[in-house]
């Protein structure tokens, strides 16, 4: 028999269709809703995170304490402490020279001979002009005295007495003009040995025998040059706000170039007492031993001078300092982590640190590197610190 067919399953009533509407609804109403949930809290998070990123952050340190001697490194130049550039009084030529270069040479020694024919020759017409006015001299006060005789005498008038008095008088001031001529072109005849004026070194010599010499030629190159090294002058020039610190008497190192491993003793001498409008400096001389001749002049020296600090100083890195239209500032972070900009004074710049002479306090905490824009009251965050709230420190 064939198997009876089973009974069809009831078509749903209206009820379970409204209940599974409502499940669906309420499924779909959940889904939206967590979705929804999901966004927000992660806008939210994203807010505080862009938020705690827009905090810079940035490294302080505290300021250095600088105590004791303020140690002043400055450029110098070595100078003889005499140096003479012989020139030629007379005309002629170089009969011979006979010191060279770098040869010792005491006061008077006779350094070269010149050849002076005309001078000479002048002396010799000097000579005879003054022989000729001792002549007509002598021979007016024979005749002054003749015509004296006779006053008096009605022989002669007191005219012709007076004229012949007058022309002895004459004849007296002619000789001592000759004699006078003489005794200069003798003293230029002293001139043709040209002699070193004081004990020294002969640093140049600019002629040599058979050369023409033309007589007080300055403009041109002096014929010997002499130079005392026995001492140096060292001339430095020291900034303005260091000069008070630079009294008579203080000591100064001092190393050149050719002895690297030495230390001369230098001793300032004196002092321009007058700024360079150009540099800000004053020019101050110093006096270094020199008796073994070890330096030599014209030479470059460093120079050291310790001076004495008049306060305590604070040091801060070279990056700290902010140049801006209100001068030189600091930046600085309060207990708040707020930026506090204070305006210094830099007593001294070298190179990768700056000593401030005022306006920041030893406890400070100075921000090491200041982002650009930095301004007064800005939130910053120390690195170091506890992150701030919603900064997790991922991206």
């Amino acid at each position: 028999m064939p198997p009876e067919p089973m009974p069809s399953a009831p078509p749903p009533s209206g009820r379970k269709w409204l209940v599974i509407g409502v499940a669906v609804l309420l499924i779909a109403g959940l889904v939206v809703g967590n979705g929804v949930a999901s966004r927000f809290a992660s806008d939210t998070r994203l807010r505080a995170w862009t938020d705690a990123q827009a905090v810079p952050s940035v490294s302080v340190v505290q300021p250095g304490r600088v105590a004791g001697a303020v140690s002043l490194d400055l450029p110098g130049r070595l100078e003889a402490y005499a140096r003479a550039a012989l020139y030629a009084r007379v005309g002629g030529y170089l009969k011979g020279w006979t010191v060279d270069i770098g040869a010792p040479v005491k006061a008077g020694q006779v350094l070269a001979e010149i050849e002076a024919p005309d001078l000479d020759q002048q002396l010799l017409q000097a000579r005879a002009s003054l022989a000729s006015a001792e002549a007509s001299e002598a021979l007016a006060e024979v005749t002054a005295k003749r015509w004296q005789a006779l006053t008096g005498s009605n022989a002669v008038s007191v005219q012709a007495i007076e004229e012949k008095v007058a022309d002895y008088r004459v004849k007296q001031a002619q000789t001592k003009a000759a004699r006078a001529n003489v005794d200069r072109l003798q003293t230029m005849t002293g001139f043709k040995s040209i002699v070193a004026p004081f004990d020294g070194t002969v640093t140049a010599r600019n002629t040599d025998m058979g050369a023409l010499i033309n007589a007080d030629n300055g403009s041109g190159p002096p014929l010997f040059v002499i130079a005392d090294v026995r001492r140096l002058r060292l001339y430095v020039n020291v900034p303005q706000s260091f000069v008070p610190g630079v009294r008579q008497g203080t000591k100064a190192q001092v190393t050149v170039p050719e002895y690297p491993a030495r230390v001369f003793v230098a001793a300032v001498e004196a002092s321009s007492q007058a700024v360079d409008p150009a540099s800000g400096t004053t020019r101050v001389q110093l006096a270094v031993d020199n008796a073994a001749g070890e330096l030599m002049p014209g030479a470059f020296a460093s120079v050291r001078l310790e001076l004495p600090r008049p306060a305590e100083v604070l040091s801060v890195p070279s990056s700290a300092l902010l140049f801006g239209q209100d001068g030189l500032r600091i930046a600085t972070v309060d207990a708040g982590n707020r930026v506090v900009l204070k305006k210094v004074t830099v007593a001294r710049d070298l190179g990768r640190v700056i000593e401030i002479a005022s306006g920041l306090a030893a406890g400070d905490r100075v921000i090491e590197s200041p982002p650009d824009g930095i301004a007064q009251g800005d939130p910053v965050h120390v690195i170091g610190d506890a992150p701030p709230p919603g900064r997790s420190g991922k991206s």
